[in-house]
């Protein structure tokens, strides 16, 4: 009886390939479809490479365990490693040279014997000792001097054409051994079906529509349809502490098991959420993967979209997760960056929100990076009562914006050290009454009230400006156009 091996590929470098994305080419090709194109890409090399190794091989779809998310897993009898390798030899290299080598795909194999941990382990060590003797397959030829290389623009335009659009309508991706690094559209030696199906691969591609419905409207038209301010952001968000979860596993078919759960939810709820009335025409994704996602569109509907994200997140673990003991893998975290100018790169924004993220997740788990705080979810939920209210006494009652930019003011003093008018209340409740004015309206003088109450707090203990609070100023300044 033939041994079975585990094979796991990983693809790596996907980060600083998405985030150099950052010029622009001529005519159509601008770095936001560059972008969309590269994400693209990389989010199906995981579902296709796999599939289309065991239909070379000439294997049953059932060896495929897990898929997605930059890494799979299959299980191929021990004669087929040789053929395997040679497979998966030419697929890096033909990804290394179509991502200007910034995109590296690494794989490990290991004997199906004894538990799972003890597999998981050997091949984690085959993993890292592959990532850390890269010289070590490269033959004689790996130590030649080799002339540099302006990047492809003919994987520029990959990207850019095919990746970006026409993967966006088709209903099929393909694969042929002429081109081993690419993912084709409606063609190829060997295709699988985009869609939700048990045979299909998932893929989250929803693109907000121009106003014609002919095009993708771009970041611009975007942020034109928000709320307040015209401005666009990327929101991005990531599983806290998955790999802890993942490595806590003690059999393959759990393994499997939250593997694809994750990624069913990301590929799936997320293509069903941006289609909802009030996001299909605000926000457009970026890509999904097995733990995280990213999305760009108008600042408003950014923050409804994580409140959503989130909610769906906590409801998905709660019910699937409750017998595994721990937070780990149970919570999300998300960060939203702003762009500075109408035009800036996309993949400046989307850097940019990585780094807020990860700011976020350092300090603590289960928050949110939001215009400049970081938040616990409920304090989000706190925030946004209060940015009503603050919206509620400039339109309902007339009070004059410049009482947000006097309530920012106060932010900026504390900042510096010079928190006084927290020590006096009397002179904060001035300082605002002199902006708002006079006025015997018992429901706005009730309005102003709770406001100060719930930026500054009621007890001695409390004499700061709330986190929530801030957010919740900026929040509504933009909701105002202020």
């Amino acid at each position: 009886m033939s041994v079975q091996v585990f094979l796991q590929g990983r693809v790596f470098g996907i980060e600083q390939f998405l985030s150099s994305s950052l010029h622009v080419t001529d005519g159509e090709k601008t770095d936001e479809r560059l972008l969309i194109g590269r994400s693209r890409w990389v989010a199906l090399l995981a579902e296709v490479l796999p599939r289309a190794l065991l239909a070379e091989l000439g294997l049953s779809r059932m060896l495929l365990g897990t898929s997605g998310g930059g890494q799979f897993l299959l299980v191929i009898p021990d004669e087929a490693r040789p053929e395997a390798e040679r497979f998966l030899r030419a697929a890096a290299a033909d990804i290394s040279r179509l991502s200007n080598q910034m995109v590296t795909l690494d794989w490990a194999a290991t004997e199906n014997l004894g538990d799972w941990t003890l597999v998981r382990k050997r091949l984690n060590e085959e993993m890292r000792r592959r990532r850390s003797t890269p010289a070590a397959d490269g033959g004689a030829d790996f130590f030649q001097p080799f002339p540099l290389e302006p990047p492809s623009t003919d994987a520029d335009e990959y990207f850019t054409s095919e990746m970006a659009h026409i993967i966006r309508e088709t209903q099929l991706v393909g694969w042929s051994p002429e081109t081993p690094g690419q993912v084709l559209a409606d063609k190829g030696k060997h295709s699988w079906a985009i869609g939700a199906s048990a045979d299909a691969i998932p893929l989250a591609r929803h693109s907000a529509p121009d106003d014609t419905g002919a095009r993708s409207a771009d970041r611009n038209e975007l942020a034109g349809r928000a709320e307040g301010r015209a401005v666009w952001g990327v929101l991005r968000g990531d599983v806290d502490n998955f790999d802890i979860r993942i490595r806590r596993l003690t059999t393959i078919e759990e393994h499997v098991q939250l593997s694809v759960m994750y990624k069913q939810f990301f590929a799936g709820e997320l293509e069903i959420v941006c289609s909802m009335p009030e996001f299909w025409r605000k926000v457009s994704i970026i890509y999904s993967g097995g733990d995280d996602f990213a999305v760009y569109g108008s600042w408003d509907g950014l923050i409804q979209l994580a409140r959503e994200i989130q909610r769906l997140f906590h409801r998905l673990t709660e019910e699937n997760m409750k017998d595994f003991p721990g937070l780990e893998g149970k919570t999300i975290s998300m960060a939203m960056a702003l762009a500075q100018e109408p035009d800036a790169p996309l993949a400046a924004v989307y850097q940019e929100s990585g780094r807020k993220l990860a700011l976020a997740k350092a300090t603590e788990k289960h928050c949110i990076h939001l215009l400049g705080r970081t938040l616990e979810w409920k304090q989000l939920a706190y925030a946004s009562e209060l940015k009503d209210n603050m919206s509620r006494m400039i339109r309902e009652f007339g009070a004059p914006p410049q009482f947000l930019r006097e309530l920012a003011g106060l932010y900026r003093e504390t900042a510096g050290g010079r928190d006084g008018a927290l020590d006096r209340p009397w002179q904060l409740h001035g300082r605002l009454n002199r902006v708002l004015g006079p006025t015997r309206d018992r429901d706005f003088q009730r309005s102003r009230t709770t406001l100060l109450a719930d930026l500054v707090g009621k007890g001695a203990s409390q004499k700061r400006l709330r986190p929530s609070g801030r957010v919740a100023l900026e929040w509504a300044k933009l909701s105002t156009g202020v």
